[in-house]
């Protein structure tokens, strides 16, 4: 899961590239990078934040009036630099591209290109893969007079060949601004317009806070399969490519999204909300009874806040943050992990002492850093901790680009919940339905494989083995 941001028609293009991708800053902190164009591509790119990586001196450097930004967090391929983005190639055209998302046909793409195609892919990085099948499909075309169907024949010729859950941007030099979607639409991309002194704007985004940061006014989601050309004159042309229904990641709404954030016309604050208050009725059959509600912060804040208001039990914040350490989760190791829990949260005791409490945090995958969690509430005196998860039992592995991809990571695979509350040291494990949960999506078809093993356009034999062996090292390079 990363975070994209491209941006056309902007005087200060570099400067609203490291501007806009820091609000983005929560769907990658493993590295960053920017790409822009005045004639010539400018890149940028390195393993840190974006703070780290695109410094004043380098924007410097980045000229031009279009760009592309990318803020990562590696769920496959390596860390290393040479796996950040965006990636260029000088031919055709010149074309430079980020993506967020996951290529779930990696091998097969890669022998195609390097056989038939006499490309070397040397990145393990989803997004050149995607980038030299658009370049391989763009060839084919007459490059002394590129049209505009033409770009939108290669992205339709792309999105068939290239599976998985994608949204890219992409630069093609001296033509245009090009974005697009996989047929599914798993990943966000949303579109936006700034008007100013210097003319008008375009920007695509994976989130609307990142356009609400550049003062850019939404002009709603990109569609599965969808394709958006803004050409040298500004001018926008889209249409709807290859498209196979609709698989929204649920998870964006559950984690990686902002809370500010609206997408698909709905604020991400408000559904946490909601699966708060539809997760009171499970917890109320349990016959717990907690004395307060507090959260893991800050993701679980609004499914605590509808779940306290739903049972009527006060809320309160037990858990101080340290808000600059980085978002647990997407941290490379577990031991990285577990010990940014430590360093992250610490019980307010005064808050917890002597009292049931229900803990609630947005899922549990792998359960080492609920059970870190437990026994930091547990010294602080907590009589009681029932931790409670707004999202169903995570059992299935992702393959479209969530870092829980090996099944033997994740505890709800393995164990039943009170076998769970046993392990990590908690009175009660308590989770949210996944009929509720599917209950709340019936008008947004959304991707619920994690949860359900119901994967949208199946799975191809030996997919899930390769990505457990690229999970223990031995795959992709």
């Amino acid at each position: 899961m990363c975070g994209i941001l491209g941006i056309c028609g902007s005087a200060d293009v570099a400067h609203d590239l490291a501007f806009g991708l820091t609000a983005l800053q929560h769907r990658g902190q493993d590295a960053a990078g920017a790409v822009t164009f005045d004639g010539t591509f400018h890149m940028h790119k390195g393993c840190g934040l974006v703070g780290q990586v695109l410094r004043e001196g380098e924007l410097a450097r980045l000229g031009g009036s279009s760009g592309i930004g990318h803020v990562r967090y590696a769920t496959m391929g390596t860390t290393d630099v040479l796996d950040s983005q965006p990636v260029a190639l000088n031919y055709p055209f010149g074309l430079a591209m980020a993506h967020n998302g996951n290529v779930i046909n990696f091998g097969e793409l890669r022998t195609s290109l390097c056989e038939d195609h006499h490309r070397l892919i040397d990145t393990s990085n989803d997004v050149a893969l995607i980038l030299y099948s658009f370049a391989a499909e763009l060839e084919t075309k007459n490059l002394n007079a590129l049209s505009v169907s033409d770009v939108f024949d290669t992205v339709e010729a792309t999105q068939r060949r290239v599976r998985g859950a994608y949204s890219a941007i992409a630069l093609i030099a001296n033509h245009g601004f090009l974005a697009f979607t996989d047929p599914y639409g798993f990943r966000p991309l949303v579109m936006g317009r700034r008007a100013s002194h210097d003319g008008i704007c375009y920007a695509l985004a994976s989130e609307t806070t990142c356009l609400d940061s550049l003062g850019y006014e939404s002009l709603g989601d990109l569609a599965p399969g969808e394709a958006v050309f803004i050409d040298r004159d500004l001018e926008i042309h889209r249409r709807i490519g290859y498209q196979s229904g609709r698989a929204f990641c649920v998870f964006e709404y559950i984690y990686f999204a902002r809370e500010d954030s609206i997408i698909h016309g709905r604020l991400v604050a408000n559904e946490r909300v909601r699966m708060g208050r539809v997760l009171a009725g499970t917890f109320r059959k349990t016959g717990l009874r907690p004395e307060i509600v507090i959260d893991v912060p800050s993701s679980a804040y609004f499914f605590a806040s509808g779940l306290a208001e739903a049972l009527d039990i006060p809320y309160r914040r037990g858990l101080a943050k340290n808000h600059h350490i980085g978002r647990s989760f997407i941290a490379p190791s577990q031991a990285q992990r577990e010990r940014l829990v430590r360093q992250k949260l610490n019980p307010i005791r005064d808050v917890v002492c002597g009292r049931r409490i229900a803990v609630v945090d947005d899922s549990i995958v792998r359960g080492t850093t609920s059970k870190r969690l437990v026994d930091l509430l547990r010294a602080a005196g907590a009589a009681e901790i029932y931790v409670v998860s707004a999202s169903p039992p995570v059992r299935y592995p992702c393959i479209y680009g969530i870092d829980m991809s090996s099944p033997r990571e994740l505890i709800a695979d393995r164990y039943e919940p009170d076998e769970i509350a046993r392990w990590i040291g908690a009175d009660a494990v308590v989770y949210q339905r996944l009929d509720d949960l599917v209950g709340l999506y019936e008008d947004l078809p959304c991707c619920f494989a994690c949860f359900s093993g119901e994967y949208p356009g199946g799975v191809a034999p030996g997919l899930l083995e390769e990505i457990e062996r690229e999970k223990t090292g031995s795959g992709r390079a």
